[in-house]
């Protein structure tokens, strides 16, 4: 929870981030966890983690990738485009979120 934390702390205290007001998924599938959030006036709210079973709620933008990778993306020892291109990290969001977050990211 820390770590995603961090990292998307940071993606909801830039300035691109200004005025967007959208749900936050990041699923992490080796635990068997989603965790969940919201992403508005500048900052991370209403954390949560749930079992990835019970989830039926669809974030606004949604994240999956392996507790190790998130750590590693934390520690900056992973950089978040080269492994979404190389898919250890998917991204899933509506045209208008990805153009937006494309300027955050």
């Amino acid at each position: 929870m820390t770590a995603l934390k961090g990292i998307l702390g940071d993606l909801a205290a830039n300035p691109a981030a200004q005025g967007l007001d959208r749900s936050l998924s990041c699923s992490l599938p080796d635990l068997g966890q989603i965790v969940r959030g919201r992403l508005s006036r500048g900052s991370l709210h209403e954390m949560r983690a749930e079992p990835a079973d019970q989830s039926l709620e669809k974030a606004d933008i949604r994240l999956t990738m392996a507790s190790d990778d998130l750590v590693a993306l934390t520690e900056g020892r992973l950089s978040f485009g080269p492994a979404w291109a190389s898919g250890r990290v998917k991204l899933e969001a509506g045209l208008r979120d990805l153009l937006r977050l494309r300027k955050m990211l």
